[in-house]
């Protein structure tokens, strides 16, 4: 019978063989684990550290667009009207006209106003007016610009002049006009004068006009005025298809005549 022996010595080399192979095979794991771990807490932090930066951006720009666009325009924002008297200005074809009783030639007007300061701009919504005293407008008064754009409501179409500021108040007089008067409803009696536009030609390039007019008449019809009595060859009863915006930026109401040829 053959016995099979072991060297004991030879067993025991072996065996701490596999130990050592089985060590770094454990050492290597928990770098590894390790290494996972901080990246993991790495990203963690970023991600938070991201998200405050989000949150905080969106605080700064909340509180950014309630003071500028919520606060401001309160402020700046009036929705206001005028009695006018048109007695001076009609033209009465008989004696019983005359006669009518005072109030029923006095008329009121409304409007809403925004006056935008630091821009030098003034936005006037005519609402649709009663007794069919004109068109209902959108209104943009440019001082920087030192122009004027009409958009007619009913007819969708857009009229650009020159800035006239023997009619049109300044931004901040405006405003203080406005906030003089913000405890009643009406501005104080008042009265009207009429001014006379030919529309002259088409403008093509809006965008040149400034922000504001361009996004007043982007997509519409848009022309070119010139006051009538500076026009030669015109006749004041020549027969025009005219129509008529009424409005006020000032202590008086303003009948705006645009005719075309």
């Amino acid at each position: 019978m053959v016995k099979v022996s072991f060297n004991a010595a030879l067993a025991q080399k072996d065996v701490k063989k596999d130990a050592e192979t089985l060590i770094p095979e454990e050492d290597t794991d928990a770098e590894a684990a390790l290494l996972v771990r901080r990246q993991s807490r790495t990203w963690c932090w970023c991600m938070c550290l991201g998200l405050a930066l989000m949150l905080s951006g969106v605080v700064v720009a909340g509180a950014y667009l309630y003071r500028y666009y919520i606060l401001e325009q309160e402020d700046q924002v009036f929705f206001c009207g005028v009695n006018y008297n048109e007695e001076d200005y009609m033209v009465h074809e008989e004696e019983e006209e005359m006669e009518l009783p005072k109030k029923l030639l006095q008329k009121q007007l409304e409007e809403r106003i925004t006056v935008l300061e630091r821009e030098q701009v003034e936005l006037i919504r005519v609402p649709v007016p009663d007794f069919e005293d004109g068109d209902p407008a959108d209104i943009v008064h440019d001082f920087q610009r030192r122009l004027t754009a009409y958009l007619d409501l009913n007819l969708n179409k857009c009229y650009v002049i020159p800035l006239n500021t023997s009619i049109v108040m300044p931004p901040r007089d405006l405003l203080d006009l406005l906030i003089n008067v913000k405890a009643g409803t009406y501005l104080p009696q008042s009265y009207l004068i009429h001014e006379e536009m030919v529309v002259t030609e088409r403008l093509e390039h809006v965008d040149q006009l400034g922000y504001f007019i361009y996004n007043l008449c982007r997509g519409k019809p848009t022309y070119k005025l010139q006051r009538r009595d500076r026009i030669l060859g015109i006749q004041k009863r020549e027969a025009l298809n005219c129509h008529k915006i009424r409005h006020f930026e000032n202590k008086f109401v303003v009948e705006t005549l645009i005719c075309e040829p």
